[in-house]
């Protein structure tokens, strides 16, 4: 999978074990950051964790369970996003992100979301999307709500984040309900 979207200087493409490296080190420079809403942190310790990690996505993919994919921002991997799962039963996908802290803000993560989107209804058909987000993760929150996703609920306590259980606020979108933004 290889996306490109000319207005923002953005590619993504799926990941590959040759992203170990930069994708760890873009790992453990936003740490601090990211460990605020992302459970995983302190089991990616090395580039081999990461590597594995990918080894996973891939093997996810290749079963037709998730698609993750590098985010590239002038030629630089600034975050991940794709689809954490695909159930092909009731044709959802539920997007996953994150971006480094130090390239927010500049519409990277909405134009990202458009375009999985896009591809989600219109090259893999699926009937829905959904994004789920920590109850208090306003700024990642803003990004359905731009693009017309549909708030329709919270999950109580639906994820442990270290010592602490969050509520996530569902979005979902239908097929039928997407129409391109022209403007993002």
């Amino acid at each position: 999978m290889q996306l490109h979207i000319n207005q923002k200087e953005i590619d993504l493409t799926l990941l590959n074990t040759l992203d170990a490296d930069e994708l760890f080190i873009l790992t453990d420079q936003s740490r601090n950051y990211l460990r605020q809403w992302l459970p995983w942190l302190d089991q990616i310790k090395s580039v081999e964790d990461t590597r594995r990690f990918i080894d996973f996505s891939l093997k996810s993919y290749a079963d037709n369970k998730s698609i993750n994919v590098a985010i590239r921002y002038n030629e630089k991997m600034v975050g991940i996003a794709g689809f954490n799962e695909l159930d092909w039963k009731s044709d959802i996908a539920k997007i996953g992100y994150w971006l480094a802290d130090v390239h927010q803000g500049k519409g990277i993560m909405t134009a990202v979301a458009k375009a999985l989107i896009d591809y989600a209804f219109y090259e893999l058909k699926l009937n829905r999307v959904e994004i789920r987000v920590a109850e208090q993760n306003h700024k990642s929150r803003q990004i359905p709500k731009r693009l017309g996703f549909v708030e329709e609920g919270r999950i109580r306590q639906a994820e442990k984040l270290y010592d602490l259980y969050v509520d996530h606020i569902v979005y979902g979108i239908l097929a039928d309900e997407w129409k391109k933004p022209t403007v993002i």
